[in-house]
């Protein structure tokens, strides 16, 4: 088996948890690739079916990437506005 091989981890739910992924993993150095399902021919139709988009990552890091996943959709959501 191929140990430096990119597999499908998880799939994204919207943007922002795109974004929150991306930080903890280059902050953590891990090698990772983003296929985003969003297509403006059909503004973002298949988002509904496929979710936002996939995260790739080398097979040797999927038990770190998993653990860190998991610690990002336990964090709550809080929207701030700018005017309070």
């Amino acid at each position: 088996m191929q140990r430096n091989k990119q597999i499908n981890v998880h799939t994204m739910e919207s943007i922002f948890e795109m974004d929150m992924i991306k930080g903890a993993l280059d902050a953590e150095g891990i090698t990772y690739t983003i296929k985003e399902h969003r297509d403006t021919a059909y503004n973002g139709l298949f988002i509904l079916q496929k979710g936002y988009a996939s995260l790739f990552v080398l097979e040797s890091d999927k038990d770190r990437v998993l653990q860190i996943v998991k610690r990002i959709r336990t964090l709550p959501y809080v929207a701030y506005s700018k005017d309070e």
